[in-house]
C-alpha cells in the first residue's frame, strides 16, 4: 500500500470546496474508501485527515484502553466525537467544513502534506512555520544522535 506523501496547494472556494490531491485519492482508492475521515489536530492549527488505514490505527489505540476508563473517553471524543467524514465526488472535491476550517485558520488555499498512512491539511503560512520548527527539531536531532551534517 503507498503512502501519503508530498505537499500539494490547493484552492478553496467560498463554499468550502476543495479538489483533494490525485495521488491522495489515489491512496484512498487502494484503501477502498470514497470518503476522508477529518479530525481537528490536538496541538497545532491542522486538519488531520486520512481514510481506513488511519481510522483502523485510531480504532488500536482506542481499543487497547479500558471501557469506560476517562482515558478512553477522552480518545474517543477527539478522534471520534470531533471527527467528519467528507464525501469526496466525481470531481475529486470534499466540501471542508467551516469549524474545520476555522480551527486551521484555512480560507483561500488549503495546504495537503503527506505523513506516511495520513496527511494534514494546513493554512499555507501556518505550515511553512511549522516546517521551519520542524526541520529545526530534525537538525538538532540528527547532531544529537551523531549523525552530524552534511
Amino acid at each position: 500500500m503507498d503512502e501519503f506523501a508530498s505537499r500539494i496547494d490547493s484552492k478553496v472556494d467560498q463554499r468550502g470546496r476543495v479538489a483533494i490531491p490525485a495521488p491522495f485519492r489515489a491512496i484512498l482508492a487502494q484503501e477502498g474508501t470514497s470518503e476522508i475521515h477529518c479530525y481537528p489536530h490536538l496541538d497545532y492549527a491542522t486538519i488531520e485527515a486520512g481514510g481506513s488505514r488511519l481510522v483502523e490505527e485510531i480504532k488500536g489505540i482506542v481499543g487497547r484502553q479500558p471501557t469506560g476508563s476517562a482515558l478512553r473517553e477522552a480518545l474517543e471524543l477527539v478522534y471520534f466525537g470531533e471527527c467528519e467524514k467528507l464525501k469526496i465526488d466525481p470531481d475529486g472535491r470534499t466540501v471542508l467544513p467551516k469549524r474545520l476550517r476555522d480551527h486551521a485558520g484555512i480560507t483561500e488555499t488549503a495546504v495537503f502534506v503527506g505523513l506516511g498512512n495520513k496527511f494534514q491539511i494546513w493554512e499555507p503560512e501556518a505550515y511553512n512555520k511549522f516546517r521551519e520548527r520542524a526541520r529545526e527539531q530534525a537538525l538538532a536531532l540528527r547532531k544529537e544522535l551523531g549523525a552530524g551534517s552534511r
